[in-house]
């Protein structure tokens, strides 16, 4: 019996390490991909290896290693439904494999706790600490490092009772009845109540990003895959560039050798543009401004190689998009964009399934009511078998995909779009932060949305405003409100477009006055009138 227990206890030990070690391989993992990540878009000035302070050096390293944690924990709070999906299926598809026998219930359990403990970790403490330290100056009277860390720990500490405080106001509002003493002293409590806080506001960030993505991700492949002809003729835009190309520099060439500083002859219409200035400039420009024809000297030659580096680089563009295959263009394509179309369709429709299936009462609520151990490779999570666990995967990670493309235009509109080499450690902490708290609300959005039948284990399924049920549907009905309004705006936006020209149109004819001919002449034929333009211009004035 004693020899029993020993092999019982020795069992659980090696199992617990391999758990360990497995998590350690996988954050390793992660951490390097987000270092890698991070590396490509800091800045690096003076606030790194240039800086002739040490200490400055190690507080941006610190600072820069607590960013990459919080990046590390983000990736797997994004990868927790599709490795536990897969891991089900692959358990029930060889329950008796010998390669699969470390792949257990506790193995996933263990990672949705040990993400919700670093999620939180990140959120209220390293984060805050990593700017707090970044910026600060420290006491009088302390050299070094020291008097920054008393610093940073201090205004942390402050910072936490006053969010411990604002934590205690909220639920008390919520929950009267736990206004107490005992709640108060409670501390423990409120962590999960501001995790749930922090998630809620990331769900609502999600319910506007998600379907912006949705729409954007058909301009994002588009730009990346060379459209087939019938929709864009790309031997028509080489030559518009390189005859434009040869223009520009036969004006340059004419603006040097004859030593004037202005074209000659001057153009009739300057302030037109060449053909390629709509494709290139993006932004319009002041009416006022001078046109690029009409500058003189130094300013002309400046613009005119400007605007040919412009042409240039449009015109490589085109010529290397002329250069691929046949199968990408009319093949790849078309079948990438009929993807795109189908997984949304099918989110969508899988939204509106399950709003109706909440509606009835078929379908239970996202919060977790389960008290026994939960236990991998019993059933599969689909009535499809393998085939629809996988299809849930793959929409799950279109979900991911299409927020972070939606995040990326919310960054984008504000201006704070991390670039490459060039963005400040203060812009990486907030958008790791925001990364963060997106990203751990994936999963929640994901059930929410009835996208997979993957109960939320750990701390994730206790969150209280899951339960909600009034909340919950109308979540439901909106987000599929919003993504069906958004894929008919932006398919029909050119019908849309033409039939606002056309009324617009109509309604100039019936509002124009009676006793101004030319008018009447420029609105129903404009060729008319420019000629009659051009003839009042050639023609003397009779008075004189």
């Amino acid at each position: 019996m004693d020899d029993e227990e020993a092999d019982l206890r020795e069992q659980i030990f090696h199992n617990n390490v391999r758990e360990q070690i497995i998590f350690l391989l996988l954050f390793i993992l992660l951490y390097l991909f987000s270092f890698m990540l991070i590396e490509k878009f800091r800045r690096r000035d003076h606030e790194d290896l240039l800086s002739a302070d040490e200490d400055e050096v190690k507080v941006y390293r610190i600072s820069l290693w607590l960013c990459t944690f919080a990046l590390a924990v983000s990736l797997g709070s994004l990868l927790l439904l599709p490795v536990s999906i897969v891991s089900n299926e692959v358990l029930i598809l060889y329950p008796k494999s010998y390669y699969v026998k470390w792949l257990n219930s506790s193995l996933i359990q263990g990672l949705w706790n040990h993400v919700f403990l670093f999620s939180n970790l990140s959120l209220f403490v390293f984060l805050p600490f990593a700017y707090l330290f970044s910026e600060s100056s420290g006491f009088p009277g302390y050299r070094g490092l020291r008097g920054r860390v008393y610093e940073t720990f201090l205004v942390l500490a402050l910072l936490g009772v006053a969010m411990l405080g604002l934590a205690y106001v909220i639920s008390a509002w919520l929950e009267g009845d736990r206004s107490s003493i005992d709640a108060l002293l409670n501390l423990w409590t409120y962590l999960p109540f501001l995790y749930s806080c922090v998630s809620f506001v990331g769900v609502m960030m999600l319910l506007v990003f998600t379907p912006l993505g949705f729409v954007h991700l058909f301009g994002v492949v588009g730009g990346v895959l060379v459209k087939p002809q019938f929709l864009q003729d790309l031997n028509e835009e080489y030559y518009v560039y390189s005859f434009e190309e040869e223009t520009v520099r036969r004006r340059m060439n004419n603006a040097v050798s004859s030593g004037i500083g202005y074209i000659s002859p001057e153009p009739m219409y300057p302030d037109r543009g060449d053909v390629s200035s709509s494709s290139i400039d993006s932004v319009k420009k002041d009416p006022q401004d001078t046109p690029l024809l009409r500058l003189r000297n130094g300013a002309l030659q400046a613009g005119l190689n400007e605007r040919l580096k412009k042409i240039v680089a449009m015109r490589k563009e085109v010529e290397n998009k002329r250069k691929t295959s046949s199968f990408q263009r009319n093949v790849v394509y078309p079948l990438a964009m009929l993807l795109l179309l189908a997984l949304t369709a099918i989110t969508v429709l899988m939204v509106i399934q399950n709003t109706l299936e909440l509606l009835i009462g078929i379908k239970a609520l996202p919060l977790s009511t389960r008290l026994e151990q939960f236990t991998l490779g019993i059933a599969s999570l689909s009535k499809l078998g393998w085939a629809g666990a996988t299809l849930d995967t793959f929409l799950i990670l279109y979900l991911y995909v299409s927020s972070v493309t939606g995040l990326s235009l919310g960054l984008r509109a504000l201006g704070v779009t991390p670039r490459a080499r060039r963005t400040p450690l203060p812009r990486i902490i907030a958008l790791c932060g925001v990364s963060l708290a997106i990203s751990t609300a994936m999963p929640l959005l994901a059930k929410i949305l009835g996208i997979t039948n993957f109960d939320l284990l750990g701390e994730f399924g206790r969150i209280e405003w899951l339960g909600n049920f009034k909340l919950v549907l109308l979540y439901n009905a909106i987000f599929a409100g919003i993504a069906t309004l958004c894929l008919v705006s932006k398919f029909t936006a050119s019908v849309r477009r033409e039939l606002y020209n056309r009324f617009k149109w109509v309604a100039e004819l019936f509002t124009i006055p009676e006793d101004d001919p030319s008018i009447e002449l420029t609105a129903l034929n404009p060729r008319a009138s420019a000629d009659l333009t051009i003839t009042e211009k050639i023609e003397p004035d009779k008075s004189e």
